[in-house]
């Protein structure tokens, strides 16, 4: 029987909301001297979230560790043929295609801060930092698909699953939940985030 189910840890969520609100920051801002040093910071955070992120994706919680959405070509074939059929399994984590949009955004959120850095310490001239907007337009478009799928999903499944990514729980059966929510390492990292974004406030 399907209930109320813990599978979000607070640290992925975190992560989630966090690296959201850097991309979102880092974009409004990327025009303009004036707030540079607030378009930089968020790329620093994105940057310091993505190193997190590697090492939790190995020694998280089940549903964080990247083993849980490694799904081969013809799983992702196979996924999309049954949505069009209205026949489909239930994932408890990420499903197939949701997971190409994570691994695509982790990509793209690397190659965009690395860029960034690197454009910001003048290396590389005005090849890479035109590199550097193609990325992030890039990882523009993935997030748009990602929404969009997150929509879908939600819809088809009659789940709310960004509701899910913010209380860490989604409809499952008791067997599939988390031991724990790690609140400590997630609230660590949510007051490390903005404990940054504080410092770089004041010091501007």
């Amino acid at each position: 029987m399907q209930t109320r189910t813990l599978i979000w840890d607070l640290p992925v969520r975190a992560f989630h909301w966090t690296l959201a609100t850097s991309f979102a920051g880092a974009w409004l801002l990327a025009d303009g001297e004036r707030l540079r040093n607030f378009h930089v910071m968020f790329g620093y955070t994105v940057l310091g979230l993505l190193l997190f992120r590697l090492i939790w994706g190995f020694v998280g919680t089940r549903y964080a560790q990247f083993r849980s959405f490694m799904y081969r070509p013809r799983e992702m074939a196979a996924y999309l043929r049954g949505l069009l059929r209205g026949d489909r399994p239930h994932y408890v984590g990420h499903n197939p295609a949701g997971s190409f949009a994570i691994w695509a955004i982790l990509v793209l959120a690397a190659l965009t801060g690395l860029s960034g850095y690197a454009t910001y310490n003048e290396f590389g001239g005005d090849a890479l930092e035109e590199l550097h907007e193609l990325f992030a337009n890039t990882w523009m478009l993935v997030v748009g698909l990602h929404i969009g799928g997150v929509i879908v999903s939600s819809l088809l499944d009659r789940e709310n699953l960004a509701r899910a990514m913010v209380t860490g729980y989604k409809r499952a059966e008791p067997a599939a939940a988390i031991r724990s929510g790690v609140y400590g390492l997630g609230s660590l990292l949510l007051v490390s985030v903005l404990g940054f974004w504080l410092w770089t406030l004041v010091a501007a």
